[in-house]
C-alpha cells in the first residue's frame, strides 16, 4: 500500500520541533511527526524524592497522556496501562543520557501530552522531550550546582521501523503500525549507542537478519532526528549541552 506523503521505505514522515512552544514552561517544544504531534514540557524544580535525600543526585521524570481527542474519538482522562508504560519508557530513555550527581537536589520533570495521534506518539515524545529538557536547564542553569556543567550527557532520539508484507518501512504511521507483522521501538543516543530497543512480532516471527534490517532503517531516521533537534535547540542551551559534553 502506499505510503503517507508519498515516502519511500526508508523516509521519515515530515518533521517540525518547535521550541518554547509553551512560554510558561521552564522548557518546551511542540514536535510534529506527519499527523502526529505532542507537546513536551520540562520543569526543574529543588527537591527530590525522599527515598533520594542527601544522596548527592537529583531525579529526573516523566509523566505521559493523551488528551481526550487525540485520536478522533473522546479518550477518558485516566493514566491507562499503556500511558504508564510510555512515561517509564520515556523517564528511562532520558535518565539515560542524565547525569544524575549534576541534578544534586533537583528534580527534572517530563511533561509530554499528545495532541494528536497518528502513530509513533511513544518515539515523538521522546525526541521532543530531551529538547524540552535541555531548554528548561539552560532557562533555569541558576538552579544547577556551581560550573553549571549541563546534566545531558548525550542527546537521544527515538524512531520506529517495521516489516509489512516483508518489506522494511522506517517511521510506522497508524495505518502502517495495526498492519505491521513486525514492529520495533528503537531508542539511542545521538552518537549511535542503543538505549532500548522494544521488537514484537504481531503474530508473526522474525529473524536476526530482520532485526538488523530494521536496526539500520532505524539508526538512520535516529541520525536525521537528531540533527533535528540540534537546529531545535536555542544557542544557549546547545551551548550549555556542549560544555557539558566537554566536561
Amino acid at each position: 500500500m502506499p505510503r503517507s506523503y508519498s515516502r519511500r521505505a526508508n523516509d521519515l514522515r515530515p518533521l517540525a520541533i518547535r521550541r518554547n512552544f509553551v512560554r510558561t514552561a521552564d522548557g518546551s517544544c511542540l514536535i510534529e511527526l506527519g499527523e502526529t504531534r505532542v507537546i513536551c514540557t520540562a520543569t526543574l524544580l529543588p527537591g527530590v524524592p525522599a527515598w533520594m535525600k542527601d544522596s548527592g543526585r537529583g531525579w529526573l521524570t516523566a509523566e505521559y497522556a493523551m488528551l481526550p481527542a487525540s485520536t478522533g474519538r473522546r479518550k477518558e482522562r485516566r493514566a491507562d496501562g499503556r500511558a504508564i508504560e510510555i512515561q517509564r519508557l520515556i523517564g528511562r530513555a532520558l535518565r539515560a543520557v542524565a547525569s544524575l550527581e549534576r541534578l544534586d537536589g533537583l528534580t527534572l520533570t517530563i511533561d509530554c501530552d499528545v495532541l494528536q495521534a497518528d502513530g509513533g506518539t511513544r518515539t515523538a515524545s521522546i525526541t521532543g522531550a530531551w529538547v524540552a529538557a535541555a531548554e528548561a536547564l539552560w532557562r533555569r542553569r541558576d538552579l544547577l550546582p556551581p560550573g553549571r556543567l549541563c546534566p545531558l550527557t548525550a542527546a537521544v532520539v527515538a524512531t520506529s521501523a517495521g516489516l509489512l508484507s516483508g518489506r522494511a518501512l522506517l517511521d510506522l504511521d497508524y495505518r502502517e503500525d495495526s498492519a505491521a507483522d513486525v514492529d520495533v521501538n528503537i531508542v539511542m543516543t545521538d552518537a549511535g549507542r542503543l538505549i532500548e530497543v522494544q521488537a514484537a512480532g504481531e503474530e508473526s516471527t522474525f529473524t536476526e537478519r530482520d532485526l538488523a534490517r530494521l536496526l539500520a532503517l532505524g539508526r538512520r531516521g535516529c541520525r536525521q532526528l537528531a540533527a533535528a533537534q540540534r537546529r531545535a535547540l536555542s544557542r544557549g542551551a546547545a551551548n550549555l549541552f556542549l560544555r557539558g559534553q566537554s566536561s
